[in-house]
């Protein structure tokens, strides 16, 4: 009698307390792997007839399992940048003359006109209380141009001879969106920009080859190791000399986790024109939204309503995802006004667009967002690291609508969580403990009204993450027939108290049915 065979696992992993973030089978014990993707999820701890010779199995111990992490909105390419910049943030740096040390200690093994670079500090937490200005970087060195980019990521500092060379002058005119803070008695340029990182990306060289490569294995072991799946690269600089920087990192195994790269809308026309399509790539790299910035500067909006309007409307017709930076009430609403009209143009009911940050947001915008069915793409672990900030400086009208996730949620709203990295560290779990605990990193409260649950963070940085990228079919759940991007944690995030979260360790990352990251104690 010739026996059926069953096809086996390639990984088992049993004995497990498995969050699956899928509502049909909320919890399991084990999940089997197959040719990348999941094969089975199980209540029961049974693995005979799926084991076969050539099985890895391994027993949990009783130790979690979730989807793997999924940050929604970072930056690839800052981040592996900063492994060569120079880590200016809170608790490394406390003034300004912290700033000049390091700067002239690595002025002293720089060679003359090589660019130094700086990221992290914030001016509310120097002791002057004020952002470094070009005096104080020239004391530094005057030999090397120095760029300072602010923990916000949109203000930036550089010295004079970093102004020289990037052509900034008492006669410059400002960029849309940007502003050059002046000396108020000469006009001169104090140093400190504002809202020009699009244009000082287009003046001041890159760093080289080499060190790119450097900075994204860097990136990526860290990325792994706090099991981090998926990123989504959110740059308004993202183009397809990028796309191609990213697939040769991917083909060279530099880079691990699968990558969603928003475009730019500056390189929407030139994608096109190259054949790119929405979606355009495969499980590792994918095309994802078309990313725009609003703001105000000086009382206006940037883009101006109109064209921001028509932008909204040729990627929505083109087929793509939008994904508006949108920080305060105005911003948002300027968005929301673009996305109701694209859609009154050009009905795609099916199309689902985001908001980046979404910070300020009221219980009356929340329901505007919700009827247009927008994804909201947030940064819990803002709250723990400039918490204490946003007590202190954010007007009380604004502050009590600051990151409202309960607001959000109970609206109907989709919410995805993600780092902003490297603006704060992209440890998911952190940013799990502050969206549930609403405590800064100095431990005062932020609105804890507006805490949610740790299932409900969970959710968020991983099936949030998938729905956000529009991959929700094939990743964000340990559901059969998806991805096996799997994490195992030390503890359950929704079983022990809130205040432990932040100390659960990564103890394994799983990217394709293959062990990418284990801890080794």
């Amino acid at each position: 009698m010739n026996r059926i065979s069953h096809p086996t696992a390639d990984l088992i992993l049993h004995n497990a307390n498995i969050l699956t973030m899928n509502a049909d089978c909320q919890k399991a014990r084990m999940v089997a792997v197959r040719n990348g993707k999941i094969m089975t999820v199980s209540e029961k701890a049974e693995i005979k007839g799926i084991a076969g010779t050539q099985t890895k199995i391994i027993d949990c111990l009783g130790k979690t399992i979730i989807p793997g992490f999924n940050d929604a909105h970072c930056h690839i390419f800052g981040f592996a940048e900063s492994f060569h910049t120079l880590d200016l943030r809170p608790g490394k740096i406390h003034s300004i003359q912290d700033i000049q040390a390091r700067i002239s200690e690595l002025a002293l093994t720089s060679p003359p006109g090589k660019w130094i670079r700086g990221r992290g500090y914030n001016d509310f937490y120097l002791a002057e209380k004020r952002h470094p200005n070009l005096r104080d970087l020239d004391q530094a060195t005057k030999n090397h141009p120095v760029k300072l980019t602010h923990r916000s990521g949109h203000a930036h500092v550089l010295n004079s001879l970093a102004l020289t060379l990037t052509g900034i002058t008492k006669e410059s005119a400002e960029p849309p969106g940007g502003m050059i803070d002046r000396d108020l008695e000469t006009g001169e340029p104090t140093g400190i920009l504002y809202g020009m990182s699009e244009y000082l990306s287009g003046v001041i060289p890159p760093l080289g080859k080499a060190e790119m490569e450097q900075g994204i294995k860097s990136a990526n072991e860290t990325l792994i190791s706090l099991g981090i799946t998926s990123v989504q690269d959110a740059s308004i600089h993202n183009n397809i000399q990028r796309w191609q920087e990213l697939r040769d990192w991917k083909e060279q195994g530099h880079l691990k986790p699968r990558v969603n790269m928003m475009l730019g809308i500056k390189a929407l026309r030139e994608a096109r024109e190259q054949g790119f399509s929405p979606k355009t790539g495969d499980e590792q790299l994918r095309l994802g939204a078309i990313k725009m910035i609003l703001n105000q500067t000086r009382g206006h909006l940037n883009p101006p309503e109109t064209e921001l309007r028509q932008m909204v409307l040729d990627a929505h017709q083109a087929g793509f995802q939008v994904a508006l930076h949108a920080v305060e009430e105005n911003t948002i609403s300027a968005g929301l006004l673009a996305l109701e009209y694209a859609q009154y143009v050009y009905p795609h009911p099916w199309r689902k667009h985001r908001i980046e940050h979404c910070s300020i947001c009221t219980p009356e915008m929340s329901e505007r967002l919700a009827k247009l069915q927008v994804i909201v793409v947030t940064q819990p672990a803002f709250i723990y690291y400039s918490g204490e900030r946003y007590l202190k400086t954010v007007p009380p009208q604004q502050l009590e609508h600051l990151y409202p996730f309960g607001t959000l949620i109970r609206a109907g709203l989709t919410v995805a969580a993600s780092s902003d990295c490297p603006v704060v560290p992209p440890n998911p779990l952190i940013g799990i403990y502050a969206a549930t605990s609403r405590t800064a990193e100095s431990g005062q409260k932020l609105l804890p009204e507006q805490a949610i649950s740790p299932l409900q963070s969970l959710w968020a940085y991983t099936a949030g993450g998938a729905y956000a990228s529009q991959e929700e079919r094939s990743k964000g759940t340990i559901t059969p027939g998806k991805l096996a991007d799997l994490v195992v944690l030390s503890k359950d995030p929704t079983q022990i108290p809130i205040s432990e979260i932040k100390q659960i360790q990564v103890e394994m990352t799983i990217i394709d049915g293959q062990i990418a990251w284990q801890r080794n104690d």
